[in-house]
Formats: C-alpha cells, structure tokens, sequence
C-alpha cells in the first residue's frame, strides 16, 4: 500500500522495518483522504519523511499542539492537501 501510495509509512533511523501510522486507519481500513494527500505529496516532489513531518508538525505558533492529522481526522482534507502542496 506504501508503494502504491495508498498509505504513508516511516522508519525509525537504522531500521528496515516500515510503520504505518494508526491515524491512517479507521476501522480497520485505510482513512479517506490519505492516498490523495500522499499523491499530492509525490506530485510536490515530497518524499515520505517530510510528509509525515509536515503532517505531525504543530500548526502555527499558537502552542495547542493541533497538527494537519488533527485537521484530516476532523474531515478538513482539502486544506491538508492544499498545505502539502505548497510545501514544495
């Protein structure tokens, strides 16, 4: 699914095992909205690493701590996808 960029997935630093982070999924399944934000990323020339910092990055300088993953689990995925293309 990584591959197919239908999910995101990370490595811990030396390690070549994948994880696949529980936000991606809601009820078992893959969570609408990811494969079209890592499209968007693959378009934006984003690689996997930079896009699972830019989406568990605070937002803004507030200090409450709300990332873009809060802002897809909320249903707000256009603006996610807009943010991950202007990370270019």
């Amino acid at each position: 699914m990584r591959r197919a960029g239908e999910m995101i997935a990370v490595r811990d630093p030396g390690s070549t095992e994948w994880r696949y982070p529980a936000w991606q999924f809601h009820a078992g399944k893959p969570r609408e909205g990811v494969a079209r934000i890592v499209s968007a990323a693959r378009e934006s020339g984003v690689d996997e690493g930079q896009l699972y910092g830019l989406l568990t990055s605070p937002l803004g300088l507030r200090g409450d701590g709300r990332t873009m993953v809060d802002l897809l689990l909320e249903g707000r995925e256009d603006e996610v996808v807009a943010a991950v293309r202007a990370a270019r």
